[in-house]
């Protein structure tokens, strides 16, 4: 942005100065009149065309920042949604588990009864 900042004003410089020297050449004063209101549009011109540059990028950049932030929401939103489907399977696993060894404790106490009749 600094860059687009001292651009005009580089190209202004250089159109002055090459300006001078036109100037000093012209014998009439209406083409330097005219010259001079050329260097004038041309510069005016320079600058519009970096302010609106600089304002693009701008634009661009805070476009960038709200995609960057959508983005970061939703990544945050989709591991949210990972952790609690993880957790509710490791629950469901475990609860599973519980039945599963309560079954076999039936089934090893059941085994033991007939064993000992």
């Amino acid at each position: 942005m600094v860059v687009l900042q001292k651009l005009p004003r580089a190209l202004l410089l250089a159109l002055l100065i090459g300006s001078a020297g036109a100037l000093g050449a012209c014998d009439d004063e209406g083409t330097a009149e005219k010259a001079g209101k050329k260097i004038d549009n041309a510069a005016e011109s320079v600058q519009e065309k970096a302010g609106e540059a600089a304002e693009s990028v701008q634009e661009k950049a805070g476009e960038a920042t709200e995609a960057t932030k959508e983005a970061v929401e939703d990544a945050a939103d989709a591991t949210k949604e990972a952790v609690e489907d993880a957790a509710d399977a490791t629950k469901k696993a475990a609860e599973d588990a519980t039945e599963a060894t309560k079954e076999a404790a039936e089934e090893a106490e059941q085994k033991a009864k007939e064993a000992t009749k």
